[in-house]
């Protein structure tokens, strides 16, 4: 699976990553969030496209990315589980960082019906082990048994384009 954007964010150490999306947040007007273990911080393009990144405090990070046109959107399925499905592989520390919590513009929530729990919608979930990035496995074989195109799916490069991987920093 090639992606000339995954692979530049790969190339990309944590704290440029950081600083890529502070000064996006930041350009969008967006309050940075600390969460219990992480800050949270956001971009948007006000049209339902957005990108979300958990930089936790153990040097692990999250990546949210959501299209609402693709076919990973599950916003209109109310299909909880397959959701939390696309977390699958991701570190629980950092799943705890979008499970049970607050909706915002950039992630709202889905219901477990049977529980009441509720976990943030993305069609993309990326991680960092304090090393490298990773795909979440989850959401890696939901693409591949549906034959779907993960990173278009996803939104991840035009959710990623605004932060330049692959460019000098500004």
């Amino acid at each position: 699976m090639k992606n000339t954007t995954w692979d530049a964010l790969a190339a990309t150490p944590l704290p440029e990553v950081r600083r890529r999306a502070e000064l996006v947040d930041e350009q969008a007007g967006i309050e940075p969030v600390t969460v219990p273990g992480a800050r949270r911080l956001a971009w948007n393009d006000g049209g339902g496209q957005s990108a979300v990144w958990y930089f936790a405090d153990d040097g692990r990070a999250m990546l949210l990315t959501f299209d609402h046109e693709s076919e990973l959107n599950l916003y209109a399925e109310e299909d909880y589980e397959l959701q939390e499905s696309f977390y699958g592989g991701v570190p629980e520390p950092l799943v705890a960082l979008v499970r049970d919590r607050p909706e915002n513009y950039e992630s709202l929530n889905l219901t477990d019906p049977a529980t009441g729990r509720t976990i943030h919608y993305a069609g993309g979930v990326f991680w960092y082990d304090g090393t490298r990035w990773h795909i979440a496995a989850g959401l890696e074989e939901y693409t591949r048994r549906e034959d779907v195109d993960l990173f278009e799916a996803s939104g991840f490069d035009y959710c990623l384009e605004v932060y330049r991987f692959g460019e000098d920093g500004d």
